[in-house]
């Protein structure tokens, strides 16, 4: 895309794989169009950037969540222990209680 030596405005597109230039036309309509191009772009630029704020703002909250569930996992762990539970083939189950006074 562009001025073509100062003169007229052309658009670069690809059709079936191949790039094609268009020619606009110059004075003041190659010079609409290739604002109203700029502004597109301009639009696109942004989007790319919201897309990729957004993207590293999910990303830091899936890493926050990933800690807090790690966290609960300990804790729970924890409490079962406490309570009397032991992990028995991947299984919390009661500690058995012997009473030897027989």
């Amino acid at each position: 895309m562009g001025w073509e030596k100062g003169r007229y405005y052309t658009r670069s597109r690809k059709v079936n794989g191949r790039v094609v230039r268009e020619y606009i036309g110059g004075g003041e309509q190659g010079a609409l169009v290739a604002k109203l191009d700029e502004m597109a772009r301009d639009r696109r630029e942004l989007a790319r950037f919201e897309w990729k704020m957004a993207k590293e703002e999910m990303e830091t909250f899936d890493e926050t969540v990933g800690i807090v569930c790690q966290m609960a996992d300990i804790m729970a762990k924890a409490e079962l222990i406490a309570a009397g539970y032991h992990l028995h083939r991947g299984e919390w189950r009661r500690r058995r209680v012997t009473d030897d006074k027989a």
